[in-house]
């Protein structure tokens, strides 16, 4: 019975010390950021209030419409501050050069012999850049991977961690004004 009671204790203290465990050096170094932080403070102020030519469209009319909602959109953009922020390619500047683990789904642009991805966007939501308008720029991360990125596939998503630089880089499907140096990926986990 004592070797019992001193096991136990022994598989509490165990237990403790996974539980208190300083993360590692390599774990600390990446912070986890929401898409939403590399928005500038002014275009999400924008953007989470607007104007009332949006919040008045009734669902199904024609300008709920996607092809509309695209022409609306170009079309203004040069004197609406809304239509703007849609296109920002504005930057949150303390992002430039932090070490960042976000979540998000693969868009292939590159692939190497192998069929492995090489270069891909990285995006917030589910179909951007393929079956919908993309986000805007500073909604879209561009990530090279010399060593490929092997992918379950399109609806998957990820974390991916890697050091974040504001830059722009346009691609016949979308313009992104981020890059990020791809340090690992994995699944998405909560």
């Amino acid at each position: 019975m004592k070797a019992l009671r001193g096991f136990k204790k022994y598989c509490l203290v165990a237990m403790l010390a996974v539980l208190t465990a300083p993360v590692t050096a390599e774990e600390d170094a990446f912070k986890t950021i929401e898409w939403v932080e590399l928005i500038p403070a002014e275009d999400l102020e924008v953007l989470m209030n607007p104007p009332e030519y949006i919040t008045n469209v009734e669902d199904g009319s024609m300008e709920d419409q996607i092809s509309s909602q695209i022409q609306n959109t170009l079309a203004a953009a040069d004197n609406d501050r809304y239509q703007q922020a849609l296109v920002s390619t504005q930057v949150n500047a303390e992002m430039d050069g932090a070490m960042v683990r976000v979540p998000g789904f693969i868009v292939p642009l590159e692939f190497n012999e192998q069929q492995v991805v090489t270069q891909f966007f990285l995006v917030p939501y589910f179909g951007a850049c393929l079956h919908m308008p993309p986000p805007p720029p500073n909604q879209i991360i561009l990530v090279n991977s010399p060593l490929g990125v092997e992918i379950e596939g399109l609806g998957a998503p990820y974390w991916v961690r890697g050091k974040l630089s504001t830059s722009i880089s346009d691609n016949e499907i979308a313009t992104s004004a981020y890059a990020l140096a791809l340090h690992d990926y994995e699944l998405y986990t909560e």
